[in-house]
C-alpha cells in the first residue's frame, strides 16, 4: 500500500485508493490541536478558532488525499495547481485564523522557533520565501524529480503548506507583534506578494507553446484532456485561483481601515444650549 500520492503510470480510474500517510498527517495536525484546546478549556473565541482550524484541516485533506492528490501527482498539471492554491490560499490562512495566541506562543516556545518566526514574518522576507518556493517547486526539474516518488511528493506538498503559512504571517499571525500595523501596508503586501508576482510564472504556463512537465505530458490522459490544454488550465489556476482570497482579504482590510478612521459613521450634531 502506498502512503502518499505520487506518480503512477496506469490509466486513471475513479476507483478509491487509500493513502494512510495522508490520514496520519491529517491526524498529526488535528489531534494535538484538539488536545490542547481541551486542556485549555473554554474561552471567549474558542468556538470560532476551532471552526477555522478544522476547516483548514479539511482543506489540507482535500488537497492531499485521493482523488485530487493523485490527479495532481500523476495525471494533470491543472489538478497539481489546484492543490497549490488550496494549500497556500485556503488551508494556510484558515489554520492561522484558528490558532489562538496562547497556543502559538506555547508551541513556538517549546520548539524554540519564536525568533525564526519573527524574522520570517517580515513582509519582504515572507513574500520572497513564498514566491521562491512557488517558482522553484513549479520548475520542470522540481516537478519531474519530486512527483515520481512518494517522499518527493510529500516534500513538495509540505513546502507548499509551510510557504503558505509564512506568506500569511504579516497579515494573519496569531501573534500581534508579527502582524503589520498599517492597513495600507497590509493591502499593498497582499497585492504584491500574492497577486502580482505569481502572475509571472503563471504566464509562462499559460502561453508556453510546448508542455513543460514530462510528468503530465507523458501521463495517461484523463477524459481526453490534452497535455497542452491541461497546462494552460494550470497557468490560469495559478494566475486567477487566488484572486477571490486576495481581493476578499483586501476588501476586509479596507473596511476595517475605514472603520478605524471613522469613515461611514454618522456625524453627531450638537444642540446649542439655551
Amino acid at each position: 500500500m502506498r502512503f502518499w500520492c505520487s506518480t503512477l503510470e496506469v490509466p486513471w480510474t475513479w476507483r478509491f485508493q487509500a493513502y494512510p500517510g495522508v490520514w496520519a498527517a491529517v491526524l498529526a495536525i488535528a489531534v494535538p490541536y484538539a488536545f490542547a484546546q481541551r486542556q485549555r478549556g473554554k474561552y471567549p473565541e474558542r468556538r470560532r478558532h476551532m471552526i477555522f482550524f478544522f476547516a483548514g484541516v479539511v482543506a489540507f485533506w482535500v488537497a492531499t488525499d485521493w482523488p485530487l492528490g493523485l490527479l495532481g501527482a500523476s495525471y494533470l498539471a491543472f489538478a497539481h495547481m489546484v492543490q497549490f492554491v488550496l494549500y497556500s490560499m485556503v488551508a494556510a490562512p484558515l489554520l492561522m485564523l484558528g490558532t489562538p495566541e496562547w497556543l502559538a506562543r506555547q508551541r513556538l516556545g517549546r520548539l524554540r522557533l519564536y525568533r525564526l518566526s519573527c524574522r520570517l514574518s517580515r513582509p519582504v522576507t515572507a513574500g520572497l520565501v513564498f514566491n521562491a518556493v512557488l517558482v522553484s517547486t513549479h520548475s520542470p526539474w522540481a516537478v519531474d524529480t519530486l512527483r515520481p516518488t512518494q517522499f518527493g511528493s510529500f516534500v513538495m506538498d509540505g513546502m507548499w503548506l509551510l510557504a503558505g503559512i509564512i506568506v500569511w504571517l504579516p497579515v494573519l499571525s496569531p501573534l500581534p507583534e508579527q502582524r503589520m500595523t498599517s492597513y495600507p501596508g497590509r493591502m499593498s503586501y497582499m497585492f504584491l506578494a500574492l497577486g502580482v508576482i505569481p502572475a509571472v510564472p503563471a504566464g509562462f504556463l499559460t502561453f508556453a507553446s510546448l508542455p513543460l512537465y514530462s510528468t503530465y505530458e507523458l501521463a495517461p490522459r484523463v477524459h481526453g484532456i490534452a497535455a497542452g490544454v491541461d497546462q494552460r488550465l494550470a497557468g490560469l489556476v495559478m494566475k486567477l485561483g487566488g484572486i477571490p482570497v486576495v481581493w476578499g482579504t483586501i476588501v476586509v482590510l479596507m473596511t476595517r481601515w475605514a472603520k478605524s478612521e471613522g469613515y461611514g459613521e454618522p456625524k453627531r450634531t450638537t444642540t446649542p444650549a439655551h
